[in-house]
């Protein structure tokens, strides 16, 4: 009696080791055989790109994909990615990162690898990264300003620029206008958008007056 009461006892164990095990794979989403695939995708390491290992290409929808080659040799192919700069205004042709797409089941895409200069590249890549790039980081160049007008703590901009007549609001005008090393003046307004002054001096004396204030 005792003996098969101590074999109840061992076979219970067992199947809570099993049962434990069964609930850990289906917290990763995946059946038992494909754990492992779960935790190297979890853990991707960046790495760097260079055209010796890397392969970029228009795909059929017009956006850009990568075959990525590895030490072995062995490609992976990634059918969608998307370029994002590191340092959109100081260093827009530098450190590149190149990432999965987002999407709403995996959330935020994970680094591919990182393009340290875009100059690496032969200029077909390179207009492809440009065109992904113009269209992440859209910013007019701010031709001329015809008025700015505060209004409780609002400073409202009616301006022309590179992509027609616009007009947007800035807050704290001293700390959203950078004048950065090369002389260019970026304006960031309260949602986001971007405007550059390529060279202030240039401006029409009417909007130096109205911006100079402020540099």
């Amino acid at each position: 009696m005792a003996e098969e009461t101590k074999k109840d006892e061992n076979k219970k164990e067992e199947e809570k080791k099993v049962t434990k095990k069964k609930k850990k794979n289906d917290v990763l989403g995946e059946g038992e055989e494909n754990q492992d695939d779960a935790v190297l995708d979890e853990y991707r390491e960046s790495i760097p790109l260079y055209p010796s290992n890397s392969k970029f290409y228009r795909s059929k929808g017009g956006l850009i994909s990568l075959d990525l080659t590895d030490e072995d040799g062995d490609v992976e192919t990634f059918e969608r990615v998307v370029i994002l700069r590191a340092f959109p205004i100081t260093n827009p042709s530098e450190f590149l990162s190149v990432r999965e797409p987002d999407s709403k089941k995996m959330g935020r895409g994970k680094e591919i690898g990182m393009i340290r200069y875009m100059s690496d590249f032969d200029e077909e890549t390179k207009k492809l990264f440009l065109e992904e790039l113009d269209r992440r980081y859209f910013t007019p160049q701010l031709t001329k300003i015809l008025a700015v007008k505060d209004k409780f703590g609002y400073f409202y901009w009616d301006a022309e620029t590179s992509a027609g007549h616009v007009t947007f609001v800035l807050q704290h005008p001293f700390s959203n206008i950078r004048v950065l090393e090369d002389n260019r003046v970026m304006i960031t307004d309260i949602d986001g958008n971007v405007f550059e002054v390529p060279d202030p001096s240039k401006l029409d004396p009417l909007s130096l007056r109205k911006i100079e204030i402020y540099l």
